[in-house]
C-alpha cells in the first residue's frame, strides 16, 4: 500500500513541476485538462492517484505527451533506446516535448539508417585507375 502511496505523490510532483516549468497555475490547468481544481490539488500532493484518462488529460493540458506522464506514474515501463534515448530522457533542462521532438527525429534517423543499411552492404566502386585498367581487360 505504501508504494502505491509513493507512487501517487511521484506523479503529483512530477505535475507540479511540470506546470511549474510550463507557469501555468493551478486553475489554468485545471480548466485546460477538464478536471476540477480541488482534484487536480489533491493529484498534486499526492493525495490522489489519477486514472490514465487523467491523466491523458492533464499531458494535454500541460502540452506534454501522456506517455511521459504514464511512465512517471507507472503505469508504462521506461522505453528502450539506447544511451542516446535515455540520456534525452535524462535531461532535466529540457521540456518534455523537447524530449519527445527530439526522441522522434533520432528515431526516424535510425529507421532511415535502417533502410540504407542494404545498399551500404554492395562493395564499393573504386577509382583507382590501375585497378580499373584490370577489370576491363
Amino acid at each position: 500500500m505504501e508504494k502505491v502511496a509513493d507512487i501517487a505523490s511521484d506523479i503529483g510532483e512530477y505535475i507540479r513541476q511540470q506546470r511549474s516549468t510550463a507557469k501555468i497555475s493551478l486553475r489554468q490547468l485545471s480548466k485546460l485538462a477538464g478536471v476540477s481544481n480541488p482534484y487536480l490539488s489533491q493529484i498534486e500532493r499526492g493525495v490522489r492517484k489519477p486514472s490514465a484518462e487523467i491523466l491523458q488529460q492533464i499531458a494535454k493540458g500541460l502540452r506534454i505527451s501522456a506517455e511521459a506522464l504514464y511512465v512517471q506514474a507507472g503505469i508504462l515501463d521506461l522505453p528502450t533506446g539506447g544511451p542516446v534515448g535515455d540520456a534525452i530522457r535524462a535531461d532535466t533542462e529540457l521540456t518534455e516535448r523537447q524530449k519527445q521532438v527530439l526522441l522522434d527525429v533520432y528515431e526516424s534517423f535510425r529507421r532511415e539508417n535502417g533502410a540504407a543499411k542494404p545498399e551500404e552492404a554492395a562493395p564499393p566502386k573504386t577509382t583507382d585507375p590501375a585497378v580499373e585498367s584490370k577489370e576491363s581487360a
